[in-house]
């Protein structure tokens, strides 16, 4: 419980640093956004490597998805993924209906003025 406790406190911090450089006029807010996906990148890379270390290969993208919705989604969040989509041309969805880190933002309403200046591709 302590673990996810500060997981999320971390996590609120960072979105927090970043975004309050960018109203101070340290960096535009494209920049931040992509800040973000950039650290948010890094730490699922070592992440997966850590966990995927000691297994054997995969044989296909199909392997890797179930290994990200049951394995990899259970370790780090304590819960699957509640659903898993294809449309068997390359492209995975996956779905998680409570999925902790939006959660929080989606409780309240502060967070409204803000959804409107992140396109998200």
């Amino acid at each position: 419980m302590a673990d996810e406790a500060l997981f999320l406190l971390l996590h609120n911090e960072l979105v927090s640093g970043v975004y309050k450089s960018a109203e101070q006029g340290e960096v535009e807010n494209g920049r931040c956004i992509t800040k973000l996906e950039n650290m948010g990148f890094r730490v699922g890379q070592g992440l997966i490597e850590r966990f995927t270390k000691d297994t054997a290969r995969f044989k296909d993208e199909l392997d890797i998805m179930k290994f990200i919705c049951k394995d990899f989604w259970t370790t780090v969040f304590k819960k699957q993924i509640d659903n898993l989509r294809t449309n068997h041309q390359g492209i995975y969805v996956l779905q998680d209906n409570k999925f902790r880190l939006l959660t929080q933002m989606s409780a309240g309403k502060q967070y409204l003025e803000h959804a409107s200046k992140v396109n998200f591709r």
